[in-house]
């Protein structure tokens, strides 16, 4: 699920690819106890996805259909694993206007701390399981960054800055983690390594120009 809150910030380009500043800069690091994975639950549309990945959910329905609500499964029986959106995107199929069917409740351990009744991603669930190949899409890996591609096969990266996310901000700053190296695995599974090094030195650069460690 995502904001449509998108800030305008200075951009850079990596690698063939336009970022804006605040990937680089802003705090950000998940604060599930706090949150609960609300972003699976709000906003007013689908996750981004695309042709391949419709088809890799497909192929992992039948593992993820057990942990489905019974709304969720009335959803995607009558319109599929996803629909197009008013902006013409192919988005993951919602129940109620705003929960992602593909999202689950349970339990979760990390990094040390129990949460009880956290909203789960079932494709994720059973993907850790060994029940499937397909993890989650890559635009929800990446949240809270929002990928955007333009004609000419130019792809940008912005920051979707959500009051929900308040707590992932806080955690960030007490950790002083920015949100690029919170989210290397998926940038790193969406561009790969050599990108996300160009990555880290322009970011080393925009530190040591604004005169910071």
């Amino acid at each position: 699920m995502m904001s449509n809150n998108v800030r305008q910030i200075p951009i850079l380009e990596v690698g063939g690819v336009l970022i804006s500043t605040s990937i680089l800069t802003e705090p950000f690091c998940c604060d599930l106890a706090a949150c609960g994975g609300a972003c699976c639950i709000e906003g007013d549309a689908g996750a981004p996805v695309t042709l391949d990945e419709i088809g890799e959910i497909e192929a992992s329905l039948d593992a993820a259909w057990p942990h489905l609500s019974a709304s969720a499964q009335a959803v995607i029986d009558r319109q599929g694993v996803a629909y197009t959106d008013v902006e013409g995107e192919l988005v993951t199929s919602i129940v109620n206007g705003k929960d992602c069917v593909f999202t689950c409740y349970g339990d979760l351990d990390i990094d040390g701390e129990h949460i009880e009744h956290c909203c789960l991603c079932a494709l994720e669930k059973v993907c850790r399981e060994g029940r499937s190949r397909f993890q989650k899409p890559i635009s929800c890996a990446l949240y809270p960054i929002r990928e955007k591609r333009f004609s000419g096969g130019l792809v940008g990266l912005n920051y979707n800055r959500w009051d929900i996310c308040e707590p992932a901000r806080k955690k960030g700053q007490a950790l002083g983690l920015p949100l690029y190296r919170f989210l290397r695995e998926p940038l790193i599974r969406r561009f790969g390594e050599a990108w996300y090094a160009e990555l880290e030195e322009v970011a080393r650069a925009l530190r040591d120009e604004a005169g910071q460690e």
